[in-house]
């Protein structure tokens, strides 16, 4: 399976969609400084934990603090199945969009 990047800016089209979930990978700490709204923090260190819970047929959008992380974890969520996309340049991209 693939998943596909999407662009910070059109992170708005998936907010409050019904099965698709914005989650932050950044530890917890870091979420709390700031996310983007709606998003669940899952951090990447306690993925492999809550993932059983996850239904498959759900979308999932990652994002971390510029992407890197959630790249990898898209893509090895994208091999067992799931239905992901990630963020392209996470958060740092997100935050650069509210500015303009």
């Amino acid at each position: 399976m693939t998943f596909e990047t999407i662009r910070a800016k059109d992170i708005e089209e998936y907010i409050g969609k019904p099965n698709t979930f914005i989650i932050d990978i950044r530890d917890v700490d870091e979420y709390s400084t700031g996310h983007i709204p709606t998003a669940l923090n899952i951090p990447y260190l306690d993925f492999d934990y809550y993932k059983n819970s996850i239904l498959k047929e759900w979308l999932l959008i990652l994002y971390c603090d510029r992407g890197n992380l959630s790249l990898l974890l898209a893509r090895e969520l994208s091999k067992e199945g799931y239905q992901v996309k990630n963020i392209y340049g996470g958060l740092h991209a997100y935050r650069g969009v509210l500015e303009y």
